[in-house]
């Protein structure tokens, strides 16, 4: 990778660090008593007032409050979150162990379409790892819900490099959506599409 002039890294979060369990979470919010919440989950892009909350553009009161009408009674917000955050797995520690190898030799960025709720989970569990926290693994991180903008949209990219100043043609994206990866690739940004669950450490032997 350094050898091909790769100065930066930018690396997604869920399905790339942390395993996803979409079946889990769908019918965890079935046994709530909501409907049609297939529909509105995608391991990738979602729909509705999902895509909303991860766009921050209501906030997590108000996506609790979107399930609560759904589901058509009171549903407690621990309930509720326990249901969502069932979506997610965990890290691997030899990818932890792995970001903070990459550390060593290149800028590493995290670009994620998440959610508060997802996050602060995420924060609290997933990167608790020997006495690390999750500023320890990036330069920067980059969150949909933040930036009140998602990937795949062009203008998502284009404020992270004019916020980091890096050279798109020095910079390596990975990400676990092929459409994410192509409108990344349109900036003049290499990038790479790992399957569910892989180990991409073989990009950095």
């Amino acid at each position: 990778m350094k050898e091909k002039g790769i100065k930066n890294l930018i690396i997604d979060f869920g399905g790339v660090l942390i395993d996803l369990d979409r079946q889990r979470c769908i019918e965890n919010f079935a046994k709530l008593g909501m409907p049609n919440v297939e529909a509105m989950l995608d391991v990738c892009h979602q729909q509705g007032f999902f895509l909303q909350h991860e766009k921050g553009l209501i906030t997590s009161a108000e996506f609790r409050n979107e399930i609560r009408e759904q589901i058509g009674k009171i549903v407690t917000d621990a309930r509720i979150d326990a249901a969502w955050n069932s979506f997610l797995g965990g890290i691997p520690t030899y990818k932890l162990d792995l970001l903070l190898k990459l550390r060593e030799k290149y800028v590493v960025y995290l670009l994620s379409n998440t959610n508060e709720i997802h996050w602060k989970w995420s924060c609290k569990h997933a990167f608790h790892y020997k006495a690390f926290r999750v500023e320890d693994y990036f330069e920067k991180i980059f969150l949909s819900y933040e930036m009140k903008m998602v990937k795949p949209d062009v203008a998502i990219f284009e404020k992270l490099l004019e916020e980091t100043g890096i050279d798109p043609r020095e910079t390596f994206f990975i990400d676990d959506s092929a459409e994410n990866c192509r409108v990344a690739e349109t900036l003049g940004i290499s990038t790479y599409t790992p399957k569910a669950c892989e180990d991409w450490s073989h990009l950095f032997s």
